[in-house]
């Protein structure tokens, strides 16, 4: 992996986990440094992974080659309003922000700085994300490939060619994990109402969706629907059940779902 020196803009737990992540694949520690208001998760940041911490995200910036701004998109344009434009010269700027888009980023930090929008999910706290990337023609292959060797720390990575792309992840993978814990939540109460205890109810249906996923990752070139056809036996109690989730809707609810989040992506562009 290229070596640059890198400033987390924010402190939150999706810079601790591409710190973490980078850390453990033997990225230098010293090369990274993180900005955050108060003093506490920059503490901690500090004496787990050995990095540099600061208050003032000027200092971040200015140490920096590589820019993460990793703040809440409604706090954004206030954080950058503060940057003294002399620290953000030939930087590289990697946008964790949900629902900025590229010309509203440039337009906060006053500038056509090259800048690639990173989208992750939650699972990248342990090492397994799924993180969308998008990054306009006028960012070089060079940027663009430390941007996606970074978030190859902490999980996989896709790029899409065009930034609505970027919503697309963010209703595939991005709010997915909610999806399927809603799926067990709502598993675990009626396996409880079956008459299983708790505890018992969440191991069985957790370590199903486990197995599953795993089923999934080592099977890459069996479709989907033909793992599923593995398992339904014809005339069989999975086939009744599937057959109940298709007579119900599920594939359009899944579908309403996923474009709802779409919809709700393209609302927040507009409204930050």
């Amino acid at each position: 992996m290229q070596s640059r020196k890198i400033a987390f803009i924010g402190a939150g737990n999706m810079s601790r986990c591409i710190i973490s992540g980078l850390v453990k694949n033997g990225y230098d520690a010293k090369l990274i440094i993180a900005s955050n208001p108060s003093t506490p998760k920059l503490d901690g940041l500090s004496a787990e992974f050995g990095i540099n911490t600061t208050q003032d995200n000027d200092t971040a910036c200015t140490f920096a080659d590589v820019i993460v701004l990793s703040v809440k998109p409604q706090m954004m344009e206030a954080v950058t309003a503060e940057l003294s434009p002399a620290s953000l010269q030939n930087k590289l700027f990697v946008s964790l922000a949900a629902g900025l888009t590229v010309s509203r980023l440039h337009e906060m930090l006053g500038s056509t700085y090259p800048l690639i929008r990173v989208m992750p999910n939650t699972p990248s706290l342990l090492g397994k994300g799924m993180s969308g990337l998008y990054a306009q023609n006028t960012v070089s292959q060079v940027d663009k490939e430390f941007a996606e060797q970074m978030m190859n720390a902490v999980g996989k990575t896709v790029w899409v060619e065009d930034e609505s792309g970027i919503n697309t992840v963010i209703a595939g993978a991005g709010s997915s994990p909610a999806y399927f814990f809603l799926f067990l939540e709502a598993m675990q109460q009626e396996v409880m109402n079956m008459g299983l205890g708790k505890a018992e109810a969440r191991l069985l249906v957790e370590q199903a969706m486990l197995g599953s996923a795993e089923m999934v990752c080592h099977n890459p070139d069996l479709e989907l629907s033909e793992l599923r056809a593995q398992v339904t036996s014809k005339g069989g109690t999975t086939a009744q059940a599937v057959a109940t989730f298709e007579a119900l809707g599920l594939r359009t609810i899944v579908q309403k779902a996923m474009q709802a989040a779409v919809s709700r992506a393209e609302e927040m562009a507009k409204q930050i």
